[in-house]
């Protein structure tokens, strides 16, 4: 009787917290993130184990909570439901981590997990260990969120041969894919291949198009009884042609939803301003060692290089190339020019509703503007006398490129006291250097462009230092290929260690753990700007944050099949860099008084698990997030 009252309160108690998506990612550009997300994130399912329910569970009368196949709730709210931006908790993306074979694969920079780096490798990233919420694992402390640990070594893959095909509406329209897996051979070798190719001619979007490719190959050894050595490499190169916002009055002019100022036509086939283009290949080596039945010790090392970039036009002294700015707009003709014209505005809108070419790029007319600009170029690069004279592009198509170097080292140590607790400790240590700058991508027809800040030129026109995006190579004549604008640096260091006591019993279960960590990073100018001569190049500030964090739960075991659990967390987090600088393209500068957020939350729930269905309810507490200022 008093079993079933107090299911009754529970499930009286207990509601869905629903939690406004937080403002401050709108500030970021996650089009790589929510781009390559797509087809990654399959509905796979997940088995979560402790190591009493796999072994000997001695004097426990109830077993642990053990949750088995998959949850439809996040398979949906993972893959499906991110159509409509839909978070998962409300959760911002940093509150979610990943690893692979033992290594963290977030970037440093901003918190978010590069899926782009293995998209569509689907069959060999199965074998994933998912902890959602607070819930303790044993590869990490763990983010709020929810924690995945993807294990691709070949020894873990079923042996088989497999190819598929499969037909989409979205991002791409077909996808082949094809994996060669040995399995454990009685040599203890293993070897796993595993290619595939998604694309599209043209999207849902138009004028958009998608190309993306995978490779994986991984060998694993073991040595003796004890030791599994594995290595893994893969990348994923993929170009995709993107969608642009517009506003209202070019849809309702277009009649699509889908309306994309990106494109026009060029010699009769739609060409696309704004290209993204990504390949950074992943190296994972791994050692596993089995130190005794109770013991085990995993440390792994990982490197990863390579660029992702945009394009984008680019203009000097020119129109503005977008067929959708607001002065070329039917309605700031009639209603919002200082000098109004209905009659005008009127023949604009029946000119451009009728007319698909006055709502897309006029590629004709940017290599015509370019062809007849001819100019001469005095003192350039920065050589008193040295005159250059020709097409001088006034359009061109700019190519916005961040290298990443990463390196992550990490070990981890699992081991068991008896048959109530079970010890993880960890420690591991992270490196990562973005290198941000410009390039010239084409030259739309001219001969060269100039590295010069036309704004700096329209508000100091007599200043010929501030003009210069680098003061040490004045005037300096661009060709295809050439950085130009902006170049910088970004180093990031991030040390961390972890430790966590799990402790079961009869009737209850409960964990502690607690993590300390130091992070540093600066930037570090490549080229003197010519608005901040005196801040621009070089290393700035070194700015270091020493983090703490712990986090604690208990589960009360009503049965076999039922559960209630509560959990909570509090912990310190570094600011990323992007909300430290006020303008990491131009200087140094960075916002006064840095210090750690904190970050504070709460979960607690009921969980039926009986043979023919689950019921899991849950609250949890809205996550408190200091500002890092």
């Amino acid at each position: 009787m008093l079993k079933t009252r107090l299911l009754l309160l529970i499930l009286l108690g207990f509601g869905t917290a629903a939690l406004a998506q937080i403002d401050s990612t709108a500030k970021k550009d996650t089009s790589h993130y929510d781009e390559a997300k797509d087809g990654v994130l399959d509905n796979i399912p997940t088995v979560s184990l402790d190591e009493n329910d796999l072994g000997d569970g001695g004097n426990q009368n109830v077993s642990s909570l053990l949750t088995a196949g998959r949850d439809p709730f996040y398979s949906a709210a993972s893959f499906n439901f991110s159509a409509v931006r839909f978070r998962i908790r409300g959760y911002d993306n940093d509150l979610f981590s990943t690893f692979m074979n033992g290594i963290p694969m977030d970037n440093l920079d901003n918190g978010f997990t590069p899926f782009g780096l293995w998209g569509g490798l689907n069959d060999v990233m199965r074998n994933r260990d998912v902890s959602w919420g607070l819930r303790y694992n044993t590869f990490a402390f763990g983010d709020i969120g929810s924690n995945t640990n993807i294990d691709s070594r070949a020894s873990r893959q079923r042996a088989q041969t497999s190819f598929s095909y499969a037909s989409s509406n979205r991002n791409y329209n077909n996808r082949i894919m094809a994996t060669h897996s040995t399995g454990l051979s009685k040599k203890g070798w293993a070897f796993t291949i595993s290619g595939s190719r998604r694309w599209a001619g043209e999207g849902y979007v138009p004028g958009t198009y998608y190309d993306g490719w995978g490779y994986f190959a991984a060998v694993d050894k073991r040595i003796g009884q004890n030791h599994l050595l594995s290595l893994t490499a893969f990348g994923a190169p993929t170009e995709n042609g993107r969608q642009g916002a517009s506003v209202t009055e070019m849809i309702d002019l277009a009649g699509d939803n889908y309306y994309n100022p990106n494109w026009g036509y060029q010699n009769g086939k739609k060409r696309n301003a704004s290209v993204a283009r990504s390949h950074q290949p992943v190296i994972i080596l791994t050692h596993d060692f089995r130190l005794n039945n109770n013991t085990t010790i995993t440390t792994a090392a990982g490197y990863s290089f390579g660029n992702r970039s945009v394009t984008a036009l680019d203009w000097y002294n020119a129109a503005d190339p977008r067929p959708d700015y607001y002065r070329y707009l039917p309605s700031y003709t009639s209603t919002w020019a200082s000098s109004t014209d209905p009659v005008q505005g009127q023949m604009l809108y029946d000119l451009m509703k009728n007319d698909i070419n006055y709502r897309q790029i006029n590629w004709q007319n940017l290599y015509n503007v370019n062809r007849a600009s001819f100019a001469t170029i005095n003192d350039a690069n920065g050589i008193i006398g040295n005159t250059v004279s020709g097409r001088r592009s006034r359009y061109i198509i700019e190519e916005r490129v961040i290298n990443t170097k990463r390196f992550n080292a990490n070990s981890v140590i699992n081991t068991k006291f008896g048959d109530n607790i079970d010890f993880t400790a960890g420690a591991s240590y992270q490196f990562q250097n973005n290198h941000y700058y410009k390039k010239v991508d084409d030259l739309l027809g001219g001969d060269f462009y100039l590295n010069v800040n036309q704004f700096a030129e329209r508000d100091f026109p007599v200043d010929n230092v501030a003009n210069q995006f680098d003061l040490d190579n004045p005037n300096r004549i661009l060709k295809a290929g050439d950085k130009f604008g902006y170049d910088y640096n970004i180093n990031i260091n991030k040390a961390a260690a972890w430790a966590q006591g799990v402790f079961k019993f009869s009737k209850v279960d409960f964990f502690l753990a607690g993590t300390v960590s130091q992070t540093n990073f600066y930037r570090e100018g490549n080229a003197r700007n010519g608005l901040f001569p005196n801040d621009s190049y070089g290393k700035g500030i070194k700015n270091e944050f020493f983090n703490y964090g712990a986090k604690g739960g208990v589960t009360y075991k009503i049965n076999g099949r039922n559960y209630v659990y509560a959990n909570a967390s509090y912990q310190t987090r570094s600011p990323y860099f992007e909300n430290v600088y006020v303008s990491p393209r131009t200087r140094n500068a960075q916002q006064e008084n840095v210090t750690s957020e904190t970050i504070q939350t709460g979960e607690a729930g009921y969980i039926m698990n009986a043979p023919k269905f689950k019921i899991r309810l849950g609250v949890i507490t809205p996550v408190s997030r200091t500002e890092w200022m």
